[in-house]
């Protein structure tokens, strides 16, 4: 749902205006979708900061001659950095990070130029995929292709190949990020929007060009690609933990329920205290299904805060290896089945 219609939700109504009904509970997690601007800054700042200080350390460390091992260790930090960017950007889509909507999308287009992503065709597509996640009858929007076992099946072989190269754990961590990038949106959306996504490229092109003019193509290149590579690869995966683990939850369009749909097919992914601070807590993602607009600063309280929250089973580490057997959607069983 959206930030209209989940602050048109009052304290005493157990019906909102979609027709599903939700438990009394659901109604105390309005009050953590409070933005705050000062946290928002914060976050901005001790992202970018130690992002642009790494990256100068770099291309010193190429200029200079150091030894590979360095520099491969701070480009992989530098996008350690780049996925928590990636993470606050997706706070701008939801106009969750900062009070003001303006601001959400001023700050969203600045990271959108270093994450090479347009702010306004990943926005259209990523608000999609709340709507219609885990829904059988509405897939493609932001999600990883997942088919069902019956689909499976009674595909052909070239399908099911094409299917089992796209599940492959290398090729989704390789090639993940373009993989998941093919997006409808741009024919979709509105003409202003296109020009948004044209002029975005524009400028990350224009950055490109300035960079590299100073600093040389071979060393942005070298600097560049491996970022947004692991960046990506990490981005990815986090993606395909927060809805491929074991049990989930798929539904036809008519028996498609939203509260299943965040409870069930969204993960709570338990990670160490150092990984929930670059990811910024988007491993509470049954609770980001549940309410959107809570930025990722107040997710942690309002997970410790309402019990109902805390009997999700936890993704922790140990079972991340297990998520990667999972291929299909079983519809009999109704769970998230390995190949046949």
């Amino acid at each position: 749902m959206d930030k209209e219609k989940l602050n048109n939700i009052n304290s005493d109504e157990t019906e909102i205006n979609t027709g599903y009904i939700w438990p009394d509970w659901y109604h105390s997690l309005s009050k953590f979708q409070v933005s705050n601007n000062l946290k928002g800054t914060w976050q901005v700042l001790n992202t970018t900061i130690p992002y642009f200080c790494l990256w100068y350390l770099i291309i010193r460390s190429i200029q200079l001659g150091y030894s590979y091992k360095v520099t491969l260790l701070l480009i992989m930090t530098a996008a350690a950095f780049l996925v928590r960017m990636f993470i606050l950007f997706h706070d701008c889509a939801h106009n969750s990070l900062f009070t003001s909507r303006n601001m959400n999308i001023v700050i969203g287009y600045f990271f959108s130029v270093f994450l090479c992503i347009s702010f306004a065709d990943w926005r259209f597509t990523h608000l999609r995929h709340h709507w219609m996640y885990a829904n059988l009858d509405s897939r493609g929007y932001g999600d990883v292709w997942t088919m069902t076992k019956k689909e499976y099946e009674n595909s052909s072989t070239l399908q099911r190949l094409r299917y089992r190269v796209y599940r492959n754990p290398l090729v989704l961590f390789a090639f993940g990020a373009f993989l998941l990038s093919k997006r409808p949106a741009y024919f979709m959306v509105k003409p202003r929007e296109r020009v948004d996504i044209i002029l975005t490229y524009m400028v990350i092109a224009a950055v490109a060009f300035t960079a590299s003019n100073f600093i040389g193509w071979s060393t942005y290149f070298l600097i560049q690609l491996p970022v947004l590579w692991f960046a990506g690869g990490v981005g990815v995966w986090l993606f395909y933990l927060n809805h491929q683990f074991d049990g989930g939850y798929w539904a036809r369009k008519d028996d498609w329920n939203p509260l299943s749909a965040a409870l069930k097919g969204s993960s709570f992914l338990k990670l160490p205290a150092v990984l929930n601070w670059f990811s910024s807590n988007i491993g509470y993602h049954h609770l980001h299904h549940l309410n959107p607009v809570i930025p990722n600063y107040n997710l942690r309280e309002c997970f410790n805060t309402v019990m109902a929250l805390q009997a999700k089973d936890p993704t922790t580490i140990t079972k991340v290896l297990n998520c990667f057997s999972l291929k299909l959607w079983d519809e009999d069983m109704q769970k998230m089945v390995s190949f046949p």
